[in-house]
């Protein structure tokens, strides 16, 4: 988890790095790149959770916007960068830009760096933020919200299915990505669905264990001890097999009997339907967890 929350902010710094050639010159991007992973360090707040990790990030907003705002700050400075070599106007002359409230200006433009005037980045704030920030904040924000509420339930799925096509909708981030940085949970998903699928064949049991459950255990294991997921959705996951087997098995193998039917016919339609209902958990347990996969990645 720890190494997951990491390379969140290690990948957000490397995309604001990427926006800012052709914007900043190489030890201005190398400057800002350095106050950007400060900052974040500080509103992280040494957490090492990757679901908050990521509402930090969010916060920040667009890292390309935050080049631009990088840029403007720069150019009101007078500083020459890699888009105005020459500088903002004829006759601008470099002056010292002082430092925010949150920590004092290294020096003035022209200083050793070479960079202009160095600051740590202030806490992102809607009041302060540019617009293209505060637009991608507020797109983060409902998202946040619908996840809470009781918004669309596959949002991200459907997020990731589009990346291929439009690779904002994940910031670059697609099932194929998720698929590489989680070799072991998509493994663990892999085999729970192997489970299912096993159920129709008539396979001789293991000791006194069918096949599928045998799997399935396999499975659940390697989800109930995977780190990506919270508690609540691994039992969620790895229980709704069962659920569906048991639950399912004895609310449609009853109402296919009826009352009268009696016990014998009760079993017969609990062995009939409940292979069913395992295998209709099993895909619901299943699509949850890739959904808060790619949710919290």
């Amino acid at each position: 988890m720890i190494e997951r929350a990491d390379q969140l902010v290690l990948n957000y710094v490397s995309q604001a790095a990427d926006a800012a050639h052709g914007v900043l010159r190489a030890d201005q991007r190398l400057d800002f790149a350095r106050r950007l992973r400060a900052r974040i360090e500080v509103e992280r707040g040494g957490s090492q959770n990757a679901r908050q990790v990521a509402k930090v990030l969010a916060r920040f907003g667009d890292p390309a916007a935050l080049v631009e705002r990088e840029a403007r700050r720069l150019a009101e400075a007078g500083v020459a960068t890699a888009r105005d070599p020459a500088g903002v106007g004829a006759g601008a002359v470099a002056r010292p830009v002082s430092g925010p409230a949150s920590g004092p200006a290294s020096g003035p433009a022209g200083g050793p760096s070479g960079g202009g005037a160095t600051r740590p980045l202030p806490a992102v704030t809607d009041e302060e933020a540019p617009p293209g920030v505060r637009a991608y904040r507020r797109i983060a924000q409902d998202n946040l919200g619908r996840r809470q509420g009781m918004g669309l339930p596959f949002a991200g799925l459907r997020r990731a299915a589009m990346s291929s096509a439009n690779p904002m909708a994940t910031g670059g981030r697609d099932a194929r990505t998720i698929v590489k940085e989680h070799p072991r949970d998509t493994a663990a998903l892999a085999i729970l669905v192997l489970a299912a699928l096993l159920v129709p064949f008539d396979l001789p049991a293991v000791a006194i264990f069918q096949v599928p459950l045998v799997v399935w255990a396999v499975g659940a294991a390697m989800v109930l001890f995977s780190d990506a997921w919270s508690v609540r959705d691994r039992f969620v996951g790895a229980g709704a097999p069962l659920l569906g087997y048991a639950v399912g098995g004895v609310l449609i193998g009853g109402l296919r009997v009826g009352i009268e039917a009696g016990m014998a016919a009760f079993v017969t339609q609990f062995f009939d339907v409940s292979g069913t209902m395992f295998m209709i958990g099993t895909g619901a347990g299943v699509l949850w967890l890739a959904y808060r996969l790619l949710d919290v990645s």
